[in-house]
């Protein structure tokens, strides 16, 4: 039964902390996961043809793993995040998850496609950290297997102030989100400053909000084709009207080639 009295609430949470309110914005937005998917399926046979097998590595809340199991015998998340993997586990019972960190995680297996998305590398502080996150992914590549990373911004395509705001209706919620997005001014590190704030208003919560900042690191281009080279792939950046950072694209060796 909905609450009889008017309630407020407003704090500052960590990034993703609020999971089902992030699943349920951009589902209640729109988001293309389906056709998001169905890119990503189509990217990645085209270097790895008969791949079999996928790892999302940060994968949120699991709604590219519920699409991309149409295509893959196998597919597996991790994701840094327990309130993330939480609303994963919910909205996709029985899917293999698994709580890690993108530069240390180890699962002691390879997958023939590996997929790194919704600019979850730019919240490495470093090119070192990028190194390390980069050569662990690919090292849960099969041999021919292939690796697709979808950037942050280059310091060249980032738009200081930018402002973005939408109202959406998921269920009985509606949420607001608006964003402001800056240089973070910090001394040592090339990163954007996103502050994001949320008003949630809904029968039994009434209305809640919440603020979330978001500090990620400008990598240049070239970090990133650098990092893919050390860590043993091939590199190319393709351009994509779905992925507006666009992608990178690496494949791994095989034996003997």
């Amino acid at each position: 039964m909905p609450n009889s009295h008017s309630t407020t609430s407003s704090t500052d949470v960590a990034p993703y902390e609020r999971a089902d309110i992030y699943h349920d914005f951009y589902h209640g937005r729109g988001k293309g996961y389906r056709a998001e998917a169905d890119a990503l399926v189509e990217v990645a046979r085209k270097h790895t043809p008969q791949a079999a097998t996928l790892l999302d590595v940060a994968c949120g809340t699991g709604s590219h793993l519920v699409e991309l199991a149409d295509s893959f015998r196998e597919v597996v998340g991790v994701d840094l995040s327990a309130a993330m993997l939480a609303t994963a586990a919910r909205n996709d019972p029985g899917r293999e998850l698994h709580q890690g960190d993108m530069r240390d995680f180890s699962l002691d297996r390879r997958f023939d496609v590996v997929t790194c998305m919704f600019s979850s590398t730019g919240y490495l502080v470093d090119e070192a950290e990028l190194d390390r996150a980069v050569a662990n992914l690919a090292g849960h590549l099969a041999p021919g297997g292939t690796l697709v990373v979808e950037p942050w911004w280059f310091p060249e395509t980032f738009r200081p102030g930018w402002v973005g705001a939408d109202l959406v209706t998921s269920g009985d919620r509606r949420i607001s989100r608006m964003s402001h997005t800056v240089p973070a001014g910090l001394p040592d590190r090339t990163a954007s400053r996103m502050t994001i704030h949320y008003t949630v208003g809904s029968p039994e919560a009434g209305i809640e909000h919440f603020t979330e900042v978001h500090v990620m690191t400008l990598f240049a281009r070239a970090a990133y084709e650098q990092a893919f080279q050390r860590a043993g792939l091939s590199c190319s950046y393709v351009g994509h009207d779905l992925f507006s950072p666009g992608l990178f694209v690496g494949v791994a060796a095989e034996p003997g080639r």
